[in-house]
């Protein structure tokens, strides 16, 4: 008898631990029955900059925006001490902010006016200054990988949505996306020899939700002289 629990234990922990790894769709299609909750902020979290950085050889100091959850000590929010909350939404590497913030504030600095990226509701995870096309071209570009909608219908836009790639003049103008809809950014790169930013996306063709070796691998390229940055394919399989 004890054998027998031993074995049927063992097999609830292997199911159990086969459902833990299995992936969440990434997307969920129109057409499901699944009802997508409405994006909103949880009432313990406040919005909140870190302080501004400023990248070598640009003239706009960036402010980062995002939400941190305060958590509730003995009736009151515990904003006060701030050993028990983290206040920083980003990383800073000299040309590159990371971390998981909802928008970005340009200020020139010879002003005090802020301008958003966006007011689009998005979660910003990289911001790239290409300070080597800057340095041949005089061109200041930021690339950006994001999420910009709750793909998986969650009713929250974070990392198990779709991630997508876009692009910007340092300033924050002309934010442009450059990632197909509902194609999942895989990885990008710059070739300074052409001035082409070159990237990759896969995209769900047998419409299951998930990312896997039946569905298709898009290749891009853009040239970052242009004036409207057009996304262009090309074949290398």
């Amino acid at each position: 008898m004890k054998k027998i629990q031993l074995y049927i234990a063992s097999s609830l922990l292997i199911l159990a631990a086969g459902c833990q790894n299995q992936e969440k769709p990434k997307v969920i299609y129109e057409d499901s029955k699944t009802v997508a909750e409405p994006i909103k902020k949880a009432a313990e979290e406040i919005e909140i900059a870190d302080l501004p950085i400023h990248m070598e050889g640009t003239k706009y100091l960036l402010h980062a925006i995002g939400d941190v959850r305060v958590s509730e000590v003995n009736g009151s929010y515990g904003s006060s001490k701030t050993n028990s909350v983290s206040y920083a939404l980003s990383n800073y590497n000299r040309f590159e902010l990371t971390g998981y913030f909802e928008n970005i504030k340009f200020q020139h600095i010879d002003s005090t006016a802020l301008r958003p990226l966006t007011d689009k509701n998005i979660q910003i995870q990289t911001a790239t200054f290409l300070n080597t096309i800057a340095a041949k071209t005089k061109r200041q570009i930021l690339v950006y990988s994001l999420v910009d909608s709750d793909t998986n219908k969650d009713g929250k836009i974070d990392v198990n949505d779709i991630k997508s790639l876009y692009i910007s003049e340092f300033s924050g103008a002309k934010f442009t996306k450059l990632s197909g809809e509902l194609q999942e950014l895989i990885d990008w790169n710059i070739v300074e020899a052409q001035n082409r930013l070159y990237f990759r996306t896969i995209e769900d063709i047998n419409k299951n939700g998930a990312f896997d070796k039946n569905d298709k691998v898009h290749y891009h390229y853009v040239n970052l002289l242009s004036k409207d940055w057009l996304v262009e394919d090309y074949a290398p399989i």
